[in-house]
């Protein structure tokens, strides 16, 4: 392309033109100086050569946003104007004079980096764009690569600097607004190709630069000849071979490092990194990717196997309910689909502690066979900010790769917890998360069984239908469960012929599952001492030193948080007396 501007022409009456430095089909970049010979570049546009999506009222869109933008790591803007020359208008600005050079004459000159070199730049190119993605009018770059990264050499650090805002655009812009023959091709998103831009669009480019600093090559690299870029044939081969392994070739890059790039690279923005700031965590090891060797405990992930609802004498109710509801909903979707049923969604098992929420969880999951996913608070929490929406969209969408899954989550309350009143920001997204992934996930094979000892706490989004569509109460086991409980586990015990199994079930009112255990296992401890058989004696000398766990008033509160709940609800009727459950081994 003809040089637009010549050596020692003025612009403006206020800039020398020193000597061109680079262009292409759209824009040119010189070294001017001012009248005090301060250094500083100009780039100039052909107007006629851009389109209305180029422009804000009457200036460059380039122009106000880098009138926005005054933060560290983006080239600062001096002037802009126009200026007609024979029979064409162009548009140019001045900006900052950056004495050093592109990452891509870096690149050129050195070879590739190492990755230690690397990523601190990288990351001072994430946090600049942290700081224009949570801009009050958010701004996606869309044009980084290697060429619009300048390392500013007046900084003894070599201060990484974002330029070329030409495609800059706000979150708010008109998709399809930007011109892809503009972009490096290896470095576009593919959302992109449908005209979306988002910050993970930055976020995949930055993966991009990364990935190129330090193999020499952009990622999933084919030749395409430059003038043919945005070919459709082209296109189509640049994204089939992004289904492709990413390849790091012989480079020294560590596991953790490859798994990062790889994920700030995902075609599928669900399995991208969600923010710049999510990316400087990884990089700063400062979190841990599933995959790596630094890898963190996580929920487990089985299939159960087990005697299922035959270790469960008792609770007849909810062994029906769950027997014709969902698993048959699940063994027999035609039947069900011709009648125009279809499974829950989820039920909430509450009551006091003790009485066999989860191990009626597990029990359910023996039954059914399927996937299991059993999780805690911690499991899905974070204190990084939308972390814990990302964990929970992690763990429903691998609940539906695998499905059908049943997803058990304990303590409910504590992640779901009612939005009414005060409540932090992001614990009130996290539980709209849950929200929107709750919603009619029977659909994609998903059934969830919350459990939790504090219903009341629970927000009350959650319980509607098509969500939580079951709530039972789990009450403290009845006297033929008790007296069940007292078989089941002294069986395989010495135990004295005196012991009376109706005895100890009348004395052990109100006393949960766990408290019955328990009294078991101190009685056994004492007889151990002697050697002698676990007797009456024992067992009642250790019945009158302990106390039930759950006292009488709190049962009488979930009785009337029980009435409370079902008048919600209205959705389920459940009979007044207690359902208790019983344990077998057969």
């Amino acid at each position: 392309m003809e040089e637009i501007l010549n050596k020692g022409e003025r612009v403006d009456s206020l800039y020398d033109v020193k000597f061109y430095v680079d262009g292409d089909a759209y824009s040119q970049k010189y070294r001017v100086v001012d009248e005090h010979g301060n250094p500083f570049f100009l780039k100039i546009y052909d107007s006629s050569k851009l389109s209305k999506y180029d422009f804000s009222k009457e200036q460059l869109l380039e122009v106000e946003i880098l009138e926005q933008l005054d933060i560290e790591g983006v080239i600062g803007l001096h002037h802009n104007g126009e200026i007609v020359k024979g029979d064409k208008k162009y548009h140019y600005l001045i900006t900052d004079f950056i004495s050093g050079e592109t990452l891509q004459d870096k690149l050129q000159r050195e070879g590739a980096f190492s990755q230690h070199s690397a990523v601190p730049i990288v990351i001072k190119v994430l946090e600049t764009l942290s700081a224009m993605h949570t801009h009050n009018k958010v701004i996606i770059h869309n044009n980084i690569d290697l060429q619009h990264v300048a390392l500013d050499y007046s900084d003894a650090a070599g201060k990484p600097t974002l330029t070329n805002f030409g495609a800059a655009r706000y979150l708010s812009s008109k998709s399809n607004s930007i011109n892809l023959k503009r972009l490096n091709p290896f470095y576009i998103a593919p959302e992109l190709y449908n005209g979306v831009f988002t910050p993970q669009s930055d976020v995949f480019s930055v993966g991009a630069l990364l990935y190129q600093l330090i193999t020499g090559i952009p990622p999933w690299y084919i030749e395409i000849p430059k003038f043919k870029r945005t070919d459709e044939k082209f296109i189509d081969a640049l994204i089939e071979n992004r289904n492709k392994q990413l390849n790091f070739g012989a480079e020294e890059i560590d596991e953790y490092l490859k798994e990062t790039i790889k994920r700030a690279l995902a075609t599928d923005v669900d399995d991208r990194f969600r923010s710049a700031d999510e990316f400087i965590k990884y990089l700063n090891r400062e979190k841990v990717l599933e995959g790596s060797s630094e890898k963190k405990p996580k929920a487990s992930r089985v299939k159960k196997e087990g005697q299922g609802f035959s270790a469960i004498a008792g609770m007849g109710d909810l062994k029906e309910l769950l027997y014709n509801d969902v698993i048959r909903a699940l063994n027999e979707q035609e039947l069900y689909e011709s009648y125009g049923v279809t499974i829950p969604n989820g039920m909430l098992l509450y009551g006091p502690p003790g009485c066999g929420k989860t191990f009626i969880s597990e029990r359910f999951s023996e039954e059914v066979g399927f996937n299991f996913i059993e999780l805690k608070p911690s499991d899905m929490k974070s204190k990084w900010l939308n972390e814990t929406e990302q964990k929970i969209g992690a763990i429903f969408k691998e609940a539906e790769e695998n499905a059908p899954t049943i997803i058990f989550i304990d303590e409910f309350d504590a992640i779901v917890p009612s939005r009414e009143g005060e409540l932090h920001q992001s614990t009130a997204s996290a539980v709209n998360e849950i929200l929107a992934q709750m919603s009619n996930c029977s659909e994609r094979g998903i059934f969830v069984i919350a459990a939790s000892n504090r219903p009341e706490k629970i927000d009350p989004a959650v319980l509607r239908t098509g969500r939580v569509d079951r709530v039972i109460y789990l009450s403290p086991p009845d006297y033929q469960a008790r007296k069940a409980m007292f078989e089941l586990y002294l069986k395989d015990r010495p135990v004295d012929l005196d012991v009376d199994y109706d005895a100890l079930s009348n004395k052990t009112e109100n006393y949960v599952s766990s408290d019955i255990k328990f009294l078991i296992d101190e009685a056994s401890r004492t007889a151990l001492k002697t050697k002698a058989k676990i007797s009456q004696e024992i067992l009642i000398t250790v019945l009158s030193e302990t106390l039930p766990s759950v006292s009488y008033s709190e049962i009488e509160k979930y009785e009337q948080l029980k009435e409370q709940l079902e008048n919600k609800k209205g959705a389920i009727e459940t009979k007044k007396r207690s359902i208790g459950f019983i344990q077998t081994d057969d």
